[in-house]
């Protein structure tokens, strides 16, 4: 394989690439990108066995179409030592890449891309067509909740179901949980129900931009894949079975307030610097037309905030993490959020006062 390409043509899908590189890999070939050229451009791909990228690039020219793997990480970095506008030829042959860039020469050993370990996608698969903003915001608005290396393997990850002509995220850590309705039309028949690896979640986010650019996104039994901006990311799923999630969510609460979602938010986090470092618990105190929130710690040191509100019901104090409850706070993008309570002992319903697609449940701590 013999190519000319200008720096920034290869530096920035080198970037994308690069992230889902493993960086204390089992396999020699997992530390580097397999680089393919044709007439019509390159792709790279790397892959850490559990998640596949794919970035296509622009060549200047292409003298002779091959593949080869590259060390990921010293490509990238001479990509960026180099000055902008560098013109890089890359010559392969055998076990080594010689690289030109004016007068610099530099030589990198390479492996054989018929080694290169990809994802098999196989199976028949559920297409979901949503611009890239849609996509995006459901999963801000629904990943924080994932667990992070939790023993229950099936929680370090984010439910996608399809059922019923609903496509739901569902993401929880046994604390709390966040529930997405996407406002997309599928068949009533179709039925799907995956985890989406945390990886692939964080790394999703990253590539989807937030505008009006389609994404698809392929839904198999076994594997996921996301396309959007000409990028592939294929993506084993956790084996495991997801709890039902509809059976956390708290029915028939009788104490019911709309609160302003930035004055709350704002409050709490005041509120919070005088928190347990360990706990982190703060306390609601609900009464007529009164909501007070308040925090110390074991230095005797306090915080209090008094919101008004409209609420005529009964009064209730209740605890509950604040950075849970401000993670959903920055969550919403609604101007106030509703709060759904019953007792000290149950969990707190959160959703827009419209209704709208999201759902937070989040446990009581004890005061």
């Amino acid at each position: 394989m013999k190519i000319s390409v200008e720096r920034n043509q290869l530096l920035v899908p080198l970037q994308v690439a690069h992230a889902v590189v493993e960086r204390r890999q089992t396999l020699p070939i997992l530390a580097n990108v397999l680089l393919t050229a044709t007439e019509h451009g390159f792709c790279l791909s790397a892959t850490d066995l559990e998640v596949e990228l794919s970035v296509p690039g622009k060549l200047d020219k292409c003298i002779l179409s091959g593949a080869t793997t590259l060390p990921a990480r010293k490509l990238l970095d001479l990509c960026r030592a180099l000055p902008d506008g560098t013109v890089l030829t890359v010559d392969t042959g055998g076990d080594r890449a010689a690289i030109r860039a004016g007068r610099s020469r530099f030589s990198l050993s390479t492996l054989p891309a018929t080694e290169f370990p990809g994802i098999d996608v196989t199976g028949d698969e559920l297409v979901l067509e949503m611009s890239q903003r849609q996509l995006r915001r459901a999963i801000e608005a629904t990943y924080f909740a994932m667990a992070q290396q939790d023993v229950r393997y099936y929680l370090n990850g984010m439910l996608l179901e399809i059922n019923a002509g609903k496509v739901r995220l569902v993401a929880t850590d046994g604390h709390r949980m966040a529930v997405t309705e996407l406002a997309l039309e599928v068949a009533p028949e179709l039925n799907r129900r995956i985890i989406v690896p945390r990886k692939t979640v964080i790394e999703a986010l990253r590539l989807l931009s937030d505008d009006d650019a389609p994404a698809t996104l392929r839904v198999g039994l076994d594997h996921l894949t996301l396309s959007a901006a000409e990028v592939v990311f294929k993506s084993k799923v956790i084996d495991g079975s997801f709890p039902d999630y509809e059976r956390v969510v708290p029915r028939n609460q009788d104490k019911i307030l709309d609160v302003d979602r930035v004055a709350v938010r704002e409050a709490l986090g005041r509120v919070a610097i005088f928190a347990n470092e360990k706990y982190r618990s703060v306390r609601l105190q609900l009464e007529p037309n009164l909501l007070r929130l308040s925090a110390n710690n074991a230095e005797n040191e306090d915080a209090e905030e008094e919101i008004e509100v409209d609420y005529t019901g009964a009064g209730l104090e209740i605890g509950f993490n604040v950075s849970y409850l401000i993670d959903v706070l920055m969550a919403l993008r609604s101007d106030t959020v509703r709060l759904h309570l019953s007792d000290p002992g149950s969990s707190c319903l959160l959703t827009e006062p419209a209704g709208g697609a999201h759902r937070y449940v989040i446990m009581p701590m004890r005061l």
